[in-house]
């Protein structure tokens, strides 16, 4: 199943994409949130539509897609798991994996607007496989991991260069800003997912390819990931655990350059869809 959520920001409602329309489950589901998923939501959610195929209301209007998940209490981001984008950022190969927490508040729609921050002159992007988890796990086993998968989703992991590297700290000075984690367009259930190791994904700014790999570069895979992540943090229901991005990003170019207003940027996933964010300055938005 591919679950979304549509409605303008902060009054999302709960659906699923069948083919090329949305049916609206609110008259059955509260919302894709923690609650959702710890009593085993996916599976009722699969006998709902099963149940009532021919009677669910189609969202027939233009709508707004937001971020899959509602309010999950963190995001766990995965960095350098790229060999070739460690290269390209000038750092060592990970002997295990480099973690941190991307806050979210900056969880936004996968076509709501990236806005550069005040005072930015290097915000990037970076094009990621996101993880979501169903089922609460602590010291989990790498080979038990994948029983605690909800779905995948598209992540673009935005991150401030300059607020990152270069002004002292951890890396979440620039990777939590506002609007730098647009997710989605749908939470797609791993049984419509054919082999995660061998996805494409890739990433288009102003049409033009920046990055393109595959989930077979990965320096260390899912299991992995969610195993080791678990020995350092409970994962809850509806955590999103993002899995690193592949080279092309802006600081990897040379010379290296940043988004800018106007930019358009493209993202896709095999299987997962595709996102597009346009940039804007902070000081294009309303106060």
């Amino acid at each position: 199943m591919k679950l979304v959520r549509f409605g303008e920001k902060g009054q999302e409602r709960p659906g699923v994409k069948i083919g090329e329309k949305i049916v609206d489950l609110s008259g059955f589901v509260g919302d894709y949130d923690e609650n959702f998923f710890e009593k085993t939501g996916i599976a009722k959610l699969k006998q709902i539509v099963s149940d009532h195929l021919d009677t669910l209301p189609e969202v027939t209007t233009c709508i707004r897609l937001g971020c899959p998940v509602a309010r999950p209490s963190k995001i766990v981001c995965t960095g350098l798991n790229y060999k070739d984008h460690a290269i390209e950022m000038v750092q060592d190969l990970p002997a295990e994996p480099v973690i941190f927490l991307k806050s979210t508040s900056a969880i936004t729609g996968p076509f709501d607007e990236i806005v550069i921050p005040r005072g930015s002159k290097k915000t990037d992007w970076e094009v990621e496989l996101a993880i979501v988890i169903e089922k609460k796990c602590s010291y989990v086993s790498e080979s038990a991991a994948l029983e605690s998968i909800a779905g995948f989703m598209i992540h673009n992991d935005v991150s401030e260069r300059e607020f990152q590297l270069e002004r002292n700290g951890t890396w979440g000075k620039g990777k939590g800003c506002d609007t730098f984690a647009p997710l989605g367009p749908y939470l797609v259930t791993p049984d419509e997912i054919a082999d995660l190791d061998k996805l494409q994904l890739w990433l288009k700014l102003n049409g033009t390819l920046m990055q393109r790999s595959s989930t077979a570069s990965m320096i260390f895979k899912i299991p992995y990931i969610i195993s080791y992540i678990s020995q350092f943090m409970t994962l809850l229901p509806g955590d999103i655990i993002s899995t690193g991005s592949p080279s092309g990003v802006g600081k990897g170019q040379n010379p290296p350059f940043y988004l800018k207003p106007g930019d358009i940027v493209e993202l896709g996933i095999d299987g997962l869809g595709e996102s597009r964010q346009k940039v804007v300055s902070c000081s294009e938005q309303p106060l």
